[in-house]
């Protein structure tokens, strides 16, 4: 399922925002992700909607499916899990701060903002894989805003933000990144943007502005648009011009806009159409 791309920004006073304020450790759960707090900072988010640091490592190589689950087990009361992982060599210090923050801010640019009627904050929580590296709310923000900016600039494209990616072929002379060349490859008119993020355990915004990028390109097609039918004048008649009452003035017949569209042959569509316009005529 889709998720809202573009939501308004966050409030200046937000609960996010008072957490850091008041220098809170514990766990913000919102309805797209949870974020991890200590001492007012951000050190960890989680979401639904992007890949976590376990897809990443996993689907790059750096560590084996079995190796995560051990990294669980072994995270103890200290919640020292992301230490674990460097400690088996399965990745360095360096390796796991940049992959920690990549999949840190990805999770954030979805969770965020935090609805206050939907968000409830558990004093204490701790995540098992621990601190890895601290980012301020304010810094975690502006991150997010600047990331949002990007993707409103290709804002008529987003129609494919939450539909199954369908490639235009041929595209291989088009002049496209090989993330881009990647996404196209796995593209098969059945996964949506979101869900190829998974598969290929990549940034789930980065792939939703190339996703409207290779859109924007014409290597991507564009849903179609749902069906409207427009709107009639209470009065007016399907079949030819309204009757005027006995004590009215002839006035001129209303047209109708799209005549093909309601002149079909299709007994459903026109059953439709007629329920249309008995609900309109009491309108």
């Amino acid at each position: 399922m889709g998720l809202p791309i573009s939501p308004p920004p966050p409030a200046p006073a937000g609960l996010l925002d008072r957490c850091a304020a008041e220098r809170a450790t514990g766990a913000l759960r919102g309805p797209h992700g949870c974020i991890y707090l200590l001492d007012g900072a951000v050190y960890c988010v989680e979401g639904t909607a992007a890949p976590g640091l376990d897809i990443r490592l996993i689907a790059a190589g750096k560590v084996p499916p079995q190796g995560w689950q051990y990294a669980v087990e072994s995270a103890g009361p200290h919640r020292s899990g992301a230490q674990f992982l460097v400690s088996e060599g399965w990745l360095t210090q360096s390796e796991l701060e940049i992959c920690h923050l990549a999949a840190l801010l990805d999770a954030a640019f979805f969770a965020l903002p935090l609805p206050p009627e939907s968000t409830s904050f558990t004093p204490g929580t701790a995540h098992w894989m621990g601190v890895v590296r601290l980012i301020s709310a304010g810094a975690l923000q502006q991150a997010t805003a600047r990331r949002r900016a990007l993707l409103d600039r290709l804002r008529p494209w987003a129609a494919v933000d939450s539909s199954p990616v369908i490639p235009v072929r041929p595209h291989t002379a088009a002049p496209t990144t090989g993330r881009q060349r990647r996404l196209l490859d796995r593209a098969d008119g059945r996964h949506t943007p979101q869900e190829l993020a998974r598969l290929l355990g990549q940034s789930a915004f980065a792939t939703l502005l190339d996703i409207r990028r290779l859109a924007a390109a014409g290597l991507v097609q564009l849903p179609p648009a749902p069906m409207t039918l427009p709107r009639r004048r209470p009065g007016a008649c399907l079949d030819g011009p309204a009757v005027p009452a006995a004590d009215e003035h002839p006035t001129p017949t209303w047209q109708i806009p799209v005549p093909d569209l309601l002149d079909t042959a299709d007994p459903d569509i026109a059953l439709l159409v007629r329920l249309r316009t008995a609900l309109e005529e009491n309108l």
